[in-house]
């Protein structure tokens, strides 16, 4: 899927939402639990409810996991179910691998080749080695996490750095797959953060990286897009951990929306009688109500 492919779907849809499966056995409503596939129970029916107001879907891959092989195959049946469901869904894995070398490779071809994936949450510390083989996958992306929602991302992610920081002279440039324009100035004290951004923009492109950036900081959205005027923000943190779609959407959009908002347990988790999916699609119809104030057409 392009940037533009995933914009248009926004427009389509009056919607920039992207709904979090965080699906936890301990919270899926008692009727399910006996279930064959519990977990893909739960998922296909808040798809089926949600479906007509996200453009996106992100599993946490740890709640899959956390169920041995048997979660993982279900993980896989709701990825197979998102593409029957909508092949315009765009489907990330919530995964935050960030390994290097053959490690990074295999992982790759495990989300985007064996589970079709379309873009996995990536940690860049390790450096471009841990990013690189990801990229290497035509129409798939990178979420490269920048600046998250958790209150102890401050122990790294705003730390102040010394040195040079390399800073965009054309604009335009963000457009052009084939290579970017830079300056060089030096600069005292910009974040670890900024760093990590400003770098990992030239290893790719605005077609195959994009960026999480939690909503608890709605400021620091308008700050980056100083920088990073025209990737996409995946942003978590919105519902319970107290950010807002009114404040993202102020802070965050660019001209071609340029924003996932994620919500996860304020949607599926909404009800947990057998009216639960009923209620994730009041939640969803909500969220994209709200968002589609902010849209342009």
């Amino acid at each position: 899927m392009t940037y533009l492919d995933l914009y248009n779907s926004i427009i389509k849809k009056r919607s920039f939402l992207c709904v979090g499966l965080d699906t936890d056995f301990a919270q899926i409503p008692d009727q399910l639990k006996n279930l064959e596939f519990p977990l893909f129970e739960f998922n296909k029916r808040i798809i089926d409810a949600t479906a007509m107001y996200a453009v996106a879907y992100k599993p946490n891959t740890a709640f899959y996991e956390a169920e041995g092989a048997l979660g993982w195959r279900q993980l896989e049946m709701t990825v197979d179910y998102l593409r029957k469901k909508d092949p315009s869904l765009f489907i990330i894995a919530d995964a935050k691998r960030g390994d290097i070398g053959n490690s990074s490779e295999k992982y790759a071809k495990a989300f985007f080749e064996k589970m079709d994936f379309d873009a996995i949450t990536l940690s860049p510390y390790m450096g471009k080695d841990s990013i690189m083989p990801f990229l290497k996958y035509p129409g798939k992306w990178a979420a490269v996490l920048a600046l998250t929602s958790n209150v102890s991302a401050d122990d790294f992610e705003t730390l102040p750095l010394l040195g040079h920081i390399q800073m965009l002279d054309d604009l335009s440039a963000m457009y052009n797959s084939e290579g970017f324009f830079y300056s060089t100035t030096e600069t005292v004290g910009f974040p670890l953060f900024k760093s990590v951004i400003e770098k990992s923009m030239r290893w790719g492109n605005i077609n195959n990286i994009m960026y999480v950036v939690g909503a608890t900081r709605p400021q620091k959205l308008a700050e980056i897009r100083i920088f990073c005027p025209n990737h996409f923000f995946l942003v978590p943190g919105v519902g319970s951990q107290g950010g807002t779609i009114a404040e993202v959407a102020k802070y965050g959009m660019n001209k071609h929306c340029g924003l996932l908002v994620n919500i996860s347990r304020d949607i599926i988790y909404a009800g947990n009688g057998k009216d639960f999916a009923d209620a994730a699609a009041s939640k969803a119809a909500e969220a994209a109500k709200e968002m589609s104030i902010f849209l342009k057409d």
